[in-house]
């Protein structure tokens, strides 16, 4: 194999391949050549559609204008997720992009909150958190201030077919070469390192590093470099996905909704064209035909297409990086779209390989460490799922039952003793969750903190029930100030024709 990283194949198109392109191309793209193989014989999954706030970092490298991407992608904006009868029936709470009240350098808010909770004297941990006062309303506004008081993170919804081909254009425009081809076989070196995609008409396309972009099917990481699977559905038993289309409805809630059902859990998803609705289970606990009847019996607008199964198997690949391979999307693993993860995945793997780019040669170091951050980033996605399934009073099926009962990671299990026992959280590297969004599930999914830090008892009570009203009604303040979240897109110009 050359020395040097001269040509970059990409296999597969869709969010992951033309993200990869696109990004490959405006960071790297003056000393290699990227080209994608795809088939157009070769239907795209394209169920993500709702994301986390980190997507606007590829939109600004990537330079794009947020209103051209919003109406090329239909998108809409997304604040929270609302969960629904996760904790049990009847019940629901907020996972928001925001955070509640004010930290201090050595306490966090949610220990002052337990104290004066604990005194009858707090409104909801949740009247605290700008991100869910605008999305409990229906609101949304670009908030430019430096005090993180009034900061509304936020992500966006999008329908993902539409997002691949608005990153395809942006790629080809960048110098990116696509082949329309179906990749029938491989050409290897003597090494074993791939050396050229043979295509089915028998055109081969030759490079020196490919990105495995072919799916599920992993067509080099798994079929050609044989690097396995590490299969987490122990702990995840959901294996199968049906999602369906509605018609849109005439507001557009600035959050997406996931609701759990009897074996697994319903989301929806809203943009400007339509609803993504969609149903995660377990097939060894519902069958396809009851998933259906459950699915379309619990949507709320008319149906715009038949249901459509997608299967997948809970887990990763052993090595997302191995030769001159690197897995992206669901090549490299699958972790079900629970907290909207999956096209972050496919960001920081991208993100990750420029960062270890290949100068003179590819180094088993840089594999190895790639490797790493790959292996801890996606258990760390996973427990924040499992806790989630775990922290739940529901026993009204077998499934949930199961759940509750599997035994959790090690290190899901520390942090959750350590929040049971002290109401303290450590950050773990590379998770992307932080504190906050810790906190919100773990209380929302009904797990308390039997202490609080030592700090939250040093303002009088008096004064801290004052604190906390002024930080409430601060939150408060913008709020009937912010337009209507489509009444934001039009203004904005993120609507489509």
């Amino acid at each position: 194999m050359k020395a040097t990283i001269d040509r970059v194949v990409i296999v597969g198109g869709g969010t992951a391949g033309w993200m990869a392109a696109a990004l490959i191309a405006r960071v790297i793209g003056p000393r290699v050549t990227v080209t994608l193989v795809e088939s157009e014989e070769i239907g795209i999954v394209g169920v993500g559609e709702a994301t986390i706030p980190p997507i606007q970092h590829v939109n600004a490298v990537l330079g794009l204008d947020e209103a051209e991407f919003l109406r090329e992608t239909r998108g809409t904006i997304k604040l929270a997720i609302r969960f629904d009868d996760w904790r049990a029936l009847g019940q629901s709470y907020y996972h928001t992009f925001g955070a509640a009240g004010r930290n201090t350098a050595f306490c966090s808010f949610h220990h002052y909150w337990a104290r004066a909770r604990r005194a009858g004297v707090a409104a909801g941990y949740w009247d605290y958190d700008l991100n869910y006062l605008a999305a409990r309303e229906g609101k949304f506004a670009k908030i430019q201030v430096g005090d993180p008081m009034w900061q509304l993170p936020y992500a966006y919804h999008f329908d993902s077919s539409l997002y691949g081909q608005y990153l395809r254009r942006y790629s080809e425009r960048a110098g990116v070469t696509r082949i329309e081809g179906m990749v029938a076989d491989v050409r290897r070196h003597d090494n074993g390192d791939i050396a050229a995609l043979v295509l089915k008409d028998g055109r081969e396309v030759a490079g020196d590093l490919f990105v495995d972009c072919s799916g599920a099917r992993g067509l080099l990481i798994q079929r050609q470099l044989n690097v396995g699977y590490e299969d987490w559905s122990h702990w995840l038993p959901c294996d199968r996905a049906m999602a369906v289309p509605t018609a849109r409805h005439d507001a557009t809630p600035p959050y997406t909704r996931s609701t759990a059902r009897t074996a697994g859990w319903q989301w929806r998803i809203p943009l400007q064209h339509r609803v993504g609705n969609g149903l995660v289970y377990s097939s060894r606990h519902l069958s396809d035909d009851a998933a259906a009847e459950l699915l379309l019996g619990n949507l709320d607008g008319k149906v715009l297409g038949d249901p459509r199964i997608i299967p997948f198997r809970t887990g990763r690949a052993r090595r997302q990086w191995d030769r001159n391979v690197v897995a992206v999307g669901l090549s490299s693993g699958f972790l079900e779209p629970l907290e909207s993860t999956s096209i972050y995945l496919i960001q920081s793997a991208i993100v990750r390989l420029l960062h270890h780019f290949p100068h003179a040669g590819i180094q088993p170091a840089a594999v190895a460490e790639y490797n790493r951050q790959s292996r801890i980033e996606f258990e760390t996605v996973r427990d924040f799922i499992i806790l989630h399934y775990h922290a739940t009073s529901r026993n009204d099926s077998p499934f949930w039952r199961d759940v509750r009962a599997a035994t959790l990671p090690d290190r899901l299990a520390a942090k959750i003793e350590l929040f049971r026992a002290t109401g303290a959280l450590t950050q773990d590297p590379l998770d992307i969750f932080m504190e906050p969004s810790w906190v919100q599930v773990l209380m929302g999914q009904g797990i308390e903190a039997a202490d609080y830090h030592p700090l939250a008892d040093e303002t009088d009570l008096g004064e801290l029930t004052a604190q906390l009203d002024q930080l409430a009604a601060m939150k408060r303040e913008p709020v009937p100030n912010m337009p209507a979240h489509d009444q934001w897109l039009r203004a904005f110009g993120g609507t489509a024709a």
